[in-house]
């Protein structure tokens, strides 16, 4: 484990000291899946996971940003710094925007730690390009990975809770979700992404009220930190506290897996440093109405009403 590391936990769970033992916590005794969580933000979250307790199946093909190539050190990084702090972990490389591959990761964690309590739907890969640019293979790949990705997992953890039930077995479930604010507001030079990371935030709400009569919860997280994905954009760390570092994210994932937030289900969480925001879905902006059916030309007269008080234009990015 590199020198300083349980420090920077500590300092991350607000823990009082370092003297916490992992293995003891909100999740002690769950079995937790993360997807691409060989770096990053995914990495913050299997330590967190495992810190609390929670015995974590470490799920990474190591490709690079784009999504070619691979590196099996990249999960089996994350297994040794989760053992060397006492906690327990098994790497898994199956491909997660597969469908066998999301049954195998699935199958590994019930194999080798007897259930599956918690899905942390992570994985991601980027191809920035204008729509005007974007190739056929840059879009179905980055849909692939990011929206079939969770969906993959999450049928195939859906089917072991739903069969755990119907035996009449105590069951919960927590499915976390990575959406972005990108697919909250859109942006430019990211259609891919951003309708794959809106294609999240919906299936989390679908998944929230299908899986509800299983004790199973879904959540979404829209964080902003600096990743492989956003070091362009944010550049370098600064000295002291780093509100975009990845490691901030972690800590809403183990809230939200844990048995505290059991009647948290179908919301999305945006979280950067210390500011944790719960938004809302879409509310009316405005309306107008009449008996019967509009006319072209009486809503070219109505426009101004209807946008009284919502601007015309696309919204501004980002949480404010």
């Amino acid at each position: 484990m590199p020198a300083g590391y349980l420090t920077l936990v500590s300092e991350i769970l607000c823990w009082p000291d370092n003297r916490r033992e992992w293995g003891v916590g909100a999740l002690d005794g769950k079995v937790a899946i993360v997807t691409g969580a060989g770096r990053g933000i995914g990495r913050g979250e299997a330590l967190l996971l495992a810190s609390e307790g929670a015995r974590v199946v470490v799920n990474d093909l190591g490709t690079a940003r784009e999504g070619t190539g691979s590196d099996a050190s990249a999960a089996e990084q994350v297994v040794a710094e989760i053992k060397g702090g006492g906690g327990e972990a098994v790497a898994n490389r199956d491909d997660v925007s597969s469908w066998d591959g999301a049954k195998a990761l699935v199958d590994q964690a019930v194999e080798t730690f007897g259930d599956l309590n918690i899905l942390v739907n992570n994985a991601g890969i980027l191809r920035d390009k204008m729509s005007f640019n974007t190739d056929e293979s840059d879009w179905d790949a980055v849909i692939k990975v990011h929206l079939k990705g969770h969906f993959a997992p999450s049928h195939h953890a859906s089917v072991y809770w739903r069969g755990r039930a119907k035996e009449g077995q105590d069951t919960s479930g927590r499915i976390i979700n990575t959406s972005s604010e990108a697919g909250l507001f859109g942006n430019v030079g990211q259609a891919n992404y951003s309708a794959a990371k809106g294609g999240i935030y919906s299936l989390t709400l679908t998944l929230a009220r299908e899986l509800k009569r299983f004790n199973v919860t879904a959540n979404a997280i829209a964080p902003r930190a600096r990743t492989r994905m956003t070091e362009d954009i944010f550049g370098a760390a600064p000295d002291g506290f780093d509100e975009l570092a990845p490691d901030n994210v972690a800590p809403v994932v183990g809230w939200l897996a844990s048995d505290a937030a059991a009647a948290v289900s179908g919301q999305v969480f945006f979280i950067m440093g210390g500011q944790l925001r719960v938004l809302a879905p879409f509310l009316t902006a405005g309306s107008v109405s009449k008996d019967g059916r509009w006319t072209v030309e009486e809503l070219i007269k109505a426009q101004d009403e209807l946008f009284t008080s919502h601007p015309s234009k696309p919204p501004r990015f980002g949480v404010a």
